[in-house]
């Protein structure tokens, strides 16, 4: 896909998932053995973006440690004993031609000052940004097309979020069914997948208290310069241990819905 970079900000405590993130960083908890940041990553790739940047912070070096080892934890391998450097990786993984670089953006800093340290690894006019948390059965070709075609700085994924709890359909006081996590009837929130022009830097600074849904998505749409792309599918975000535990279960069912890239 040309030089269209695909953001993933990485960089969070995870504060509300301490059970996990109390050792790894909140995109390294895994959802059927692999970190939810390669399921993310999988879903650009089925559509040809895999030119990663990644936004670390806490506990950063861990992501840099899983891509720098990915092909001797990912693969079959020989090594010959006393000739550490003669290493034979038997290739059985499907990653082939993922660019990942990765930046740390600090410890403390928030999300836009993150953003705006990656500039200067935005070759291109637009690039793709997510966050390292949100799933989605997403169609990025469209929502690729629906950018180019309104002109303005940026476009924001717009989502009908599950709700928290499942609910129990009720008929003459009897339970009819249960339903895990229906999606939400009412409005629509933040999914992430968003895709911006280089111009949103100018609302960004590297200052570590540069917010970025407080602030900067705020005057850009007071700008007029953000758009909503209406995804109708499915979305699901990491959240908590109890989501943790609900998107594993999927994985373990064969009905994740966000595993488009074997479709």
């Amino acid at each position: 896909m040309g030089n269209i970079k695909v953001v993933i900000l990485c960089g969070g405590f995870g504060s509300r998932l301490r059970e996990e993130t109390e050792f790894r960083p909140k995109p390294m908890v895994e959802i059927g053995g692999k970190p939810i940041l390669w399921h993310i990553m999988k879903i650009y790739a089925k559509y040809g973006f895999n030119d990663f940047v990644l936004c670390l912070g806490y506990k950063g070096e861990m992501i840099k440690e899983y891509f720098y080892n990915y092909e001797i934890l990912n693969n079959d391998f020989t090594v010959e004993l006393g000739n550490y450097k003669n290493i034979k990786i038997h290739s059985n993984h499907e990653e082939k031609g993922w660019r990942v670089t990765l930046v740390d953006t600090g410890k403390k800093a928030l999300k836009g000052s993150r953003i705006k340290k990656i500039e200067e690894y935005i070759t291109g006019d637009l690039f793709m940004l997510t966050y390292g948390d949100g799933l989605a059965n997403i169609n990025l070709d469209e929502l690729l097309y629906f950018h180019k075609s309104h002109g303005r700085i940026g476009t924001v994924t717009g989502v009908r979020p599950p709700s928290r709890f499942g609910e129990m359909i009720i008929k003459d006081k009897r339970v009819a069914s249960f339903t895990e996590k229906p999606q939400v009837s009412g409005g629509m929130i933040n999914g992430g997948f968003f895709v911006f022009s280089r111009k949103i830097f100018n609302y960004l600074s590297e200052d570590d208290n540069c917010d970025f849904e407080l602030g900067p998505l705020e005057e850009l749409a007071e700008d007029g310069e953000l758009m909503v792309y209406e995804h109708k599918g499915e979305w699901a975000c990491m959240d908590t241990y109890r989501d943790m535990q609900y998107l594993n279960n999927l994985w373990k069912s064969g009905k994740a819905f966000w595993k488009i890239w074997d479709k």
